[in-house]
Parts: structure tokens; sequence; C-alpha cells
């Protein structure tokens, strides 16, 4: 397989590695991999289950679990944000083994109900405390490695000879609320476009909002108003509406967390964040013993935790060479990406 291959089968390689270390550690081959009489509960943002984006992909890790484990599951969806501690502490009274939030925005609370729960473990996606408990473990991303990926891709696509590009050499991107893992998406991605190209221009706003598609659709049509032929969106399901302001206006757009190519021709590619992957390994930690709380586990480029998703078959190898030798790089500690938003 050629290099630029690997862009495109990430996610192949990714599941097909963590299901080999799962037949590893089940001992070959025990129906359910042992996790008969273990529960794991979780508990959505209110951006729910329908995002397209972390909240989903976190099921997905749950309910892998489930098949492939023998895991108990169950899901509690927030409606909005008063629902994150009622949700939370049910499913610790309840006895679940592992209880996993989903999303910086429940940090806090999810801190203060491992507290008042001590002999239940916890997780949550997105959030690195500095002192957690004992029993509750933060699961973050190298979001400006993959972003940083995706900005090289765009930078190179806004300046080339292709169909549909912009010579002035704009790209841009549609950030949700301004949160530490949003702000690492986008510090990488601008960074990447302007190492593709130096003369870049990058513009950069936020909807304020992860669900509201309309929101999103409305600050990239200003943004593709301005001469931004590549937008990224890192809004989870409010970002959706970028992406079809995107396609309305025959641009490229760059999905996130998840692998958006089903959407249409016009994504160029995916910033991909493996909340599955992670959510996965977290539960079976636990179905083996092995869940350490009182820290935080990074993914990141090296561990599959993140990376680029489908690549659009118009992009010419020269360019995926290119991708994937500063992959590498990054991979090799040879290129610092910032991770906050200038």
């Amino acid at each position: 397989m050629n290099r630029s291959g690997w862009l495109v089968r990430m996610t192949v390689f990714g599941v097909v590695l963590a299901l080999a270390a799962v037949a590893a550690g089940c001992g070959g081959g025990d129906e359910g991999g042992g996790g008969e009489g273990i529960r794991v509960g979780l508990v959505t943002d209110i951006g729910g289950l329908d995002d397209k984006s972390f909240n989903m992909l976190a099921n997905q890790g749950l309910e892998r679990a489930r098949d492939e484990l023998g895991v108990e599951i169950r899901v509690l969806q927030s409606q909005s944000d008063a629902d994150y501690v009622p949700n939370l502490s049910t499913l610790a009274e309840e006895g679940y083994d592992l209880v996993i939030s989903v999303g910086f925005l429940m940090g806090e609370v999810t801190e203060q109900v491992a507290k008042e729960y001590p002999d239940t473990n916890f997780a949550i996606i997105d959030y690195a405390y500095e002192s957690p408990p004992s029993n509750l473990q933060g699961l973050v991303f190298k979001e400006q490695e993959t972003g940083y990926l995706a900005g090289y891709l765009a930078g190179l696509m806004t300046t080339s000879d292709l169909e549909r590009t912009n010579p002035e050499a704009v790209v841009s991107t549609v950030g949700g609320q301004k949160i530490p893992p949003v702000d690492r998406f986008i510090a990488g991605f601008q960074a990447g476009a302007k190492a593709a190209n130096p003369d870049v221009e990058t513009l950069n706003a936020y909807s304020q909002d992860f669900v509201d598609q309309a929101k999103c659709k409305e600050v990239a049509l200003d943004q593709i108003s301005k001469g931004s032929d590549v937008v990224f969106q890192v809004a989870g399901g409010c970002g959706l509406g970028a992406l079809d302001a995107a396609n309305e206006r025959g641009v490229w757009g760059i999905g996130v967390d998840a692998d958006q190519s089903h959407l249409g021709e016009h994504i160029l590619t995916s910033a991909m964040k493996r909340v599955d992957q992670a959510v996965f390994a977290t539960i079976e930690a636990v179905v083996n013993g092995e869940f350490t709380g009182g820290g935080v586990t990074v993914f990141g480029l090296a561990e599959d935790g993140v990376g680029l998703g489908e690549i659009s078959p118009v992009v010419p190898q020269e360019m995926l060479d290119q991708v994937d030798d500063v992959r590498q790089q990054i991979v090799d500690g040879e290129i610092e990406i910032p991770e906050t938003v200038s």
C-alpha cells in the first residue's frame, strides 16, 4: 500500500488494531469478551446521539463494547445542561460500573458527581483535570494534530489549479463555542494552512452553538462571501449547516470528529477524533480490571486517536504524498503545533 493510502484507510486500520488488542486481551475467543455483569452508562451533552459527531461516536464505542465485550449498556440523552447532574447521578445510583460523560461542557458537573459517588468509576470525553478524584479519568485528544493535517491540505487546495479553487487563497473555520477542544482544532488548521502557503488568509468565527445548523450556515456563508473556498466546521451538529453552505456555494467543506464524506462530493476530508476508540478502550480497561482514574489519557496521531477521514478522489497524488509526509513529521515530533487560537 502506498503512503497516501494510509490517509484514506486509517479508520479501518484503527479498528483492526483495536480488534486485535481485544482478541489478545480476551484469551482468544470467549464469547462476550468477559464483560458479563459489567454495566456501563453514557450521558450525552445537549447535541444528542444524532449530532453525526462526537456524541454519535461515543455511542458507537459503547455499542461496540456491548457487542464484543458483553457489557450491559445504557444511554441517557441530555436535553439541556440542567439534565447533566441528574443523568450522571441516576447511573451512579443504579450501580453502573462506569459512567461516561461526553463533552467539555460537562467537566465541572462530572467532577462534582464523581466526588459524590466515590465507588463509581467515571470518565469524560474532552476534559483534562489538573487534580481529579481517583475514580475519574479525562479522555482528551490532540485535535491540533488532525486540524494541522486538514489545514495543510486546505492550504494546498486553495492555491492549486484544480476546479473550484480561489486564487485569493482564503480558508476558514466555523467554531461552535470557544472551548479548548474547538480551539485546538482551529489553531492546528490555521497553522497547517499557513505552512502549506504562507500567504493564505485564515478566517474564523464562532456560532456560539453546537446544535442549531442555521447559525453555523450563516457564519459559513459570510466567510464564503469574503473569499473562503475551504470551510472547516468545528461545531458538532451545528456545523452541518456550515457544510451545507459550502455545498450550496460550490466550495470545499471539511468535516469534524467523524468521517463526514458521506455528506457529498463537496467534502474535501474530515478531521477525525476517534471518540469511539477512546470509549471502547476505557470500557475494556474496566472489564480487564485495569481502569485507573485520577489522571488524563491522551489520544493523538501516534495512538490512532486522531487523523484524516476519506479524502476527495480529485486530490492529486502529489498532494496526498505531501500531507502524508507532514503526518509522519508530526508523529516524529518534528512539527510544533499551537493549541490556542491567536
